[in-house]
């Protein structure tokens, strides 16, 4: 005699229930991952943003012997040199956790170039080569902050190379880690 299969109330009840229940599950994955996606893309593009004020933000990249770094450099508005002139120009090396923007708004540097005539490198250390985004002054021993000094020295001549800059006039700044990679620099 064969055996009947069947499905009973209770089990097709059930099914219907879950199956209720992943749909509205996933659809409110959606909706949270859709606005997660949104709020993350959103501080993206704040991070992009030059900081608040008048001026040119312009991104930039060197390639050294310690890697790749990216750099931002800021030229006040209004600011072009007569021919022949050759401005100064101050290398803002920010501190551990910051970003090169994070450093300039904190600093109000900018409003001070625009007042004074002057340009402002903000090279950025990548967290590839440290997770907390410190500058590695310390490792000296592996010629890891020799490597990377000369990476921003790099920085330093193609941005000289690229505007009208006194090489003669140039100052580096720093905030902790920043200011250790300034005294290396220096």
């Amino acid at each position: 005699m064969a055996r009947r299969s069947s499905t009973s109330a209770l089990t097709r009840a059930y099914q219907r229930n879950l199956k209720a229940l992943t749909k509205a599950t996933l659809k409110s994955t959606r909706r949270i991952a859709g606005q997660v996606t949104r709020q993350v893309t959103r501080a993206v593009a704040q991070q992009r943003k030059p900081p608040p004020g008048a001026g040119d933000w312009i991104a930039g990249m060197a390639v050294g012997p310690g890697g790749t770094r990216g750099y931002h450099l800021y030229r006040p508005p209004g600011l072009t040199p007569e021919p022949g002139e050759k401005l100064p120009l101050v290398v803002m090396l920010h501190g551990c956790g910051q970003t090169g923007r994070d450093f300039a708004t904190s600093t109000r540097m900018n409003r001070i170039a625009s007042r004074e005539r002057f340009l402002v490198l903000y090279p950025e250390q990548d967290r590839l080569h440290h997770p907390q985004g410190c500058w590695n002054w310390y490792e000296t021993r592996s010629g890891k902050a020799d490597r990377e000094a000369a990476t921003l020295m790099v920085a330093i001549d193609q941005v000289s190379l690229l505007y009208a800059i006194d090489r003669t006039r140039v100052a580096v700044v720093g905030l902790s880690a920043g200011a250790g990679m300034a005294a290396l620099l220096a």
